[in-house]
């Protein structure tokens, strides 16, 4: 079953348990605009309201996946202090948003991801990678600064001196340097890319979600001690074994079949 709504600046469809997000300003290279950033939290409401998404794919229509903010839109200068405030604070919230997501998201990295870009890539739990893809993080060189967590969570992926070099210097990486880095989850040839990325979010998607949600719940909270985490580890495990879908796991393995997951 597939489902689409109506936006203005991305589009929005779901293909059976996996939902697609597509940033659709093709024209400026998917750069940012406050009512775009708007629209991306209106969509990952909608994917978290739907029972039958599993997974969400952040992507780009055209040659790039997110140039960052458009400049252009900026430099007409005609936005009050408080507007300024109100645009950072939206970036903010949509790589929180997805940072904290219940469900898997996996930015689909077809083309340029740069600044804002490469920042909602990182609040993902998975990025994939065209071949002929880059990222970066070009803010320090144009006087402005990275956001949306990327100075705690960029560490965490590719270790902290690797992290100041790219943000320090502003480079861009190829998929090939981002997976070697750890960056990037996968990379595929140009050519294959849209089936892999299919086939990615459907083995994922095929996972028990109640399971799913704890797990990247305890992997994105890093905050806890050992023995804490032991215990919140042990209470999801009970919340997971009271479900339909630890009991449909069971019986899957014991009848030597794929499991099919309910969400229950």
């Amino acid at each position: 079953m597939s489902d689409t709504a109506s936006f203005q600046t991305i589009l929005y469809r779901r293909d059976g348990p996996v939902a697609e997000i597509r940033f659709n300003r093709p024209h400026r290279l998917n750069a940012v605009v406050s009512a775009f950033y708007g629209e991306i939290l209106s969509a990952l409401d909608l994917a978290e309201k739907d029972d039958d998404v599993r997974v969400v794919v952040l992507t780009g229509e055209g040659r790039a996946f997110c140039v960052g903010a458009d400049l252009k839109e900026h430099g007409a200068g005609s936005r009050s202090e408080l507007e300024k405030l109100e645009y950072l604070t939206l970036g903010n919230d949509v790589c929180e948003r997805i940072y904290k997501f219940p469900k898997v998201v996996i930015a689909a990295v077809n083309g340029y991801a740069l600044g804002a870009g490469a920042e909602m890539s990182c609040a993902v739990d998975f990025i994939l990678m065209k071949e002929s893809a880059q990222i970066g993080f070009p803010e320090i060189s144009i006087g402005t600064h990275v956001g949306g967590a990327v100075t705690e969570i960029l560490p965490r992926l590719v270790g902290l001196a690797k992290a100041k070099e790219l943000i320090f210097t502003g480079r861009r990486i190829d998929g090939a340097e981002a997976q070697a880095i750890g960056l990037a989850t996968r990379v595929f040839p140009d050519e294959s890319f849209a089936a892999e990325v299919a086939a990615f979010a459907a083995l994922i998607a095929a996972k028990a979600p109640i399971s799913l949600r704890f797990a990247k719940q305890h992997l994105n909270d890093l905050h806890q001690d050992y023995g804490s985490r032991l215990v919140t580890e042990i209470n999801a495990l009970r919340t997971c074994m009271l479900s339909e879908d630890w009991q449909e796991g069971v019986d899957a393995f014991a009848q030597k079949r794929s499991p099919v997951f309910k969400g229950r």
